[in-house]
């Protein structure tokens, strides 16, 4: 894959991409795939890549996961304490 790709930009930059931006380049490559025409070295580029933006969204959604229960518990806990006064 060259430089000039939007599908070679390097796992450093993973790590700064919303949610939303790392699905819309997991559609990308995903779209590319079904299309076939890829050689065996593209394919396999863009399979690496698509695994890597599924990873960056799954840490997305479980960071997401883990604010709401916090948020939850201390919502649970401020109810209580009130409950108790």
């Amino acid at each position: 894959m060259t430089d000039n790709n939007p599908m070679a930009a390097s796992p450093d930059a993973l790590d700064s991409l919303s949610y939303e931006e790392a699905r819309e380049q997991l559609v990308g490559v995903v779209g590319r795939l079904e299309a076939g025409g890829a050689s065996l070295e593209e394919s396999l580029a863009l399979w690496e890549r698509g695994e890597a933006l599924a990873k960056r969204c799954e840490d997305w959604l479980e960071g997401a996961r883990k604010r709401l229960a916090t948020a939850r518990d201390a919502n649970n806990d401020a109810g209580t304490a009130a409950g108790t006064d």
